[in-house]
């Protein structure tokens, strides 16, 4: 069966992890993605945190499934030559570099244009072009710092904390392939490529709107009912952090389970919805507060919905967390385990969903990765082994032209 993206050619010189996601699940839709790498080195994740000596890293291998690996040195004469040949080939080009780096290389905005008019130059960035702060290197906690994550979570008491979720650096990667994929449309109708840019800290504010949300809320009236400070606590000028609150208006915490004090995942999240309200109060053993005055309402147990939280604590004490979620799951209550990571790689329902994938890897063997958060009716998402370094140069370079003795002479040469 085809693939949607089969046929866009993409040169992939990002490196780390918002890159490379970005490029990966265009490969794992169908485009054909040429990772370019150092000669003898290749993207520092090959050998960052190993776990196999002399293996490409898992960081790696999680992060650059479906594409080809070409190793080049753009350096030289003859490796801007071959980058020139694949630019005029090539769909989309994606660059995590420092700023000007693809102009010092020879190859400007205005030299890619002439080279390739339909060609799009998709970049991940720190901070956006003209932002005060545009010099500054960004990693995965600077970004969630920056975008206001971190301001806002963790516990009040606490130190603003970031998420083990990568919010500043795959999340980045997930908006530039939305932006890649809108710009290859338009070229569907104008004919021309355009560039594309996707700063780190734009990301995570995305997904901090919420956040930006409640400081408006609390410039207007000074708290904010749905966090735990509310209301015998104190607000000050800007959002609190607010714990394991829920972010939606709807009351949540996580709670004990049977077996917490050895198991530090034996918990589950909570949620008291409104209507949700009976069908609690029916499966805790409470249905005395349904009719209550002092619970009917959300704004009646405000006050009070620490001690609700531990009245329900009291029911989980004699369950585990699974045998929790399945009776709250008969009242239709929203709950969840609180799965580790080790739960989670073993979940059988993630794998036959395609969630988590065993691919087969050339020297490490069988390893676990992510699959497609995507599901179609009509494609089935095949996820294969990251490549090997330089495993396809020499067939890139036959693509392209190069015969047999041309491409045994760039390898003496160290071009690739």
């Amino acid at each position: 069966m085809s693939k949607p993206l089969e046929g866009i050619k993409i040169i992939d010189f990002t490196h780390v992890q918002a890159g490379p996601a970005c490029t990966q699940m265009l490969a794992w839709f169908g485009a054909d993605v040429i990772k370019v790498e150092r000669p003898g080195a290749g993207d520092v994740t090959r050998s960052q945190l190993r776990d196999i000596p002399g293996v490409d890293a898992l960081y790696f291998t999680m992060l650059n499934s479906n594409k080809r690996s070409l190793t080049l040195d753009t350096k030289t004469a003859d490796g801007k030559e071959i980058l020139t040949k694949l630019i005029k080939e090539s769909d989309v080009l994606v660059e995590n570099f420092g700023p000007g780096a693809l102009d010092r290389m020879g190859f400007t905005w205005e030299h890619i244009r002439e080279l390739n008019p339909g060609m799009i130059v998709a970049s991940v960035k720190g901070f956006s072009d003209g932002h005060h702060y545009e010099d500054l290197k960004v990693y995965e906690n600077v970004a969630q710092c920056a975008g206001g994550a971190a301001s806002t979570t963790g516990f009040d008491d606490g130190p603003p904390t970031v998420s083990a979720a990568a919010l500043g650096d795959s999340n980045t990667g997930m908006h530039l392939a939305i932006g890649i994929l809108t710009a290859l449309r338009s070229r569907d109708v104008t004919g021309r490529g355009q560039k594309v840019a996707v700063s780190m800290q734009d990301s995570v504010l995305n997904l901090c709107r919420v956040k930006l949300r409640d400081q408006q809320r609390l410039d207007r009236v000074g708290y904010l009912e749905e966090y735990p400070q509310y209301p015998h606590g104190t607000f000050s000028d800007v959002v609190p952090r607010g714990g394991n609150a829920g972010g939606g208006g709807q009351p949540g915490w996580v709670l004990k389970c049977k077996g917490w004090e050895t198991d530090p995942n034996a918990y589950i999240y909570f949620t008291i919805q409104g209507h949700a309200w009976a069908p609690i109060c029916k499966a805790i053993g409470k249905e005395e507060w349904i009719d209550d005055p002092a619970y009917m309402t959300a704004q009646a147990r405000q006050d009070k919905i620490f001690a609700i939280f531990g009245t329900i604590e009291e029911w989980l004490k004699d369950k585990t967390k699974f045998e929790a979620v399945d009776v709250l799951r008969k009242f239709d209550i929203p709950c969840s385990p609180v799965l580790s990571m080790k739960e989670i790689a073993n979940d059988p329902s993630l794998r036959a969903s395609g969630t988590i994938a065993e691919v087969e890897h050339k020297e490490r063997g069988k390893y676990l990765t992510v699959g497609s958060p995507i599901k179609f009716s009509d494609l089935k998402v095949e996820i294969k082994g990251s490549p090997l370094l330089g495993e396809h140069t020499d067939e890139i370079l036959e693509s392209l032209g190069y015969s047999q003795n041309q491409i045994a002479a760039l390898h003496e040469q160290r071009v690739v």
